[in-house]
């Protein structure tokens, strides 16, 4: 199945829109080939502030209408305790907050950007999707990660090579309860290593420090940073340090 047949079948769908890659072209798709689309970007705490900001440029420059919807996943104690299958607690929240706005704005059918290339055997979150009825167009067509971004920039999408970001509760360990205030600090921390240089990276909480994990080929660098990294995280993390494995390019 082509897209163009997925949408040729299914002209009307609302886009669960991240601000990522895969998003980003499966609505370009839905534009291109639908007859009619909205995007949906659901802003949690556990999204930094430029996700929701590379959603709205991204929707502007392919010409669609974005609606912000707000969900307190927080507020969940499944998901704020933190338990192995959090995932699937707060995607089954946030999909049925933007399934309930997408059928009272007339859409029948809500998409999301997996792909060909992501594991569902591995995602919890995935059996969530799959209990609401979300359709991933992108994973059915099989579409892998490597033609999004090579089909992104030849459309001259201007995130075409923007690094996945996995959420923000990623970076606390599995047990640990997820709050506002830890949430903060990482946004910020990240922030701060993005204005530094750093492109593809997590900082992530231990009990007593911050684990700061980098791609091969910024590992040199940041090692040799590391002590201007430690005293520019302090007032964040009062110690902070570098993974000496490289990251995987596994996305999380």
């Amino acid at each position: 199945m082509t897209m163009e047949e997925f949408f040729a079948a299914h002209p009307d769908c609302a886009v669960a829109f991240s601000g990522g890659i895969d998003s980003a072209w499966l609505l370009h798709e839905a534009l291109r080939y639908g007859r009619r689309t909205r995007a949906y970007f659901v802003r949690t705490p556990f999204q930094p502030a430029f996700e929701l900001q590379d959603a709205q440029a991204t929707a502007a420059a392919l010409g669609a209408e974005l609606t912000v919807l707000e969900a307190d996943v927080l507020a969940l104690p499944q998901v704020a305790a933190n338990p192995e299958n959090r995932c699937y607690h707060c995607k089954r929240f946030l999909f049925t907050t933007l399934l309930a706005q997408a059928k009272g704005d007339g859409f029948p059918l809500v998409l999301d950007g997996s792909n060909a290339s992501d594991d569902a055997g591995d995602r919890p979150g995935m059996a969530a999707l799959r209990e609401l009825g979300i359709r991933s167009p992108l994973r059915e067509c099989g579409i892998t990660k490597e033609d999004i971004r090579a089909q992104a920039r030849a459309a001259g999408i201007a995130l075409w090579d923007k690094p996945s970001y996995a959420c923000l509760a990623t970076r606390i360990p599995v047990g640990t309860t997820i709050t506002r205030e830890d949430l903060r600090r990482v946004e910020a921390g990240e922030s701060l290593l993005f204005s530094l240089g750093y492109t593809d990276f997590r900082l992530r909480l231990r009990e007593q420090y911050a684990l700061l994990q980098v791609r091969e080929e910024e590992l040199e660098r940041a090692q040799a940073q590391l002590p201007e990294l430690q005293r520019q995280l302090a007032p964040l993390f009062p110690q902070v340090v570098l993974d000496p494995v490289p990251r995987p390019r596994r996305e999380s």
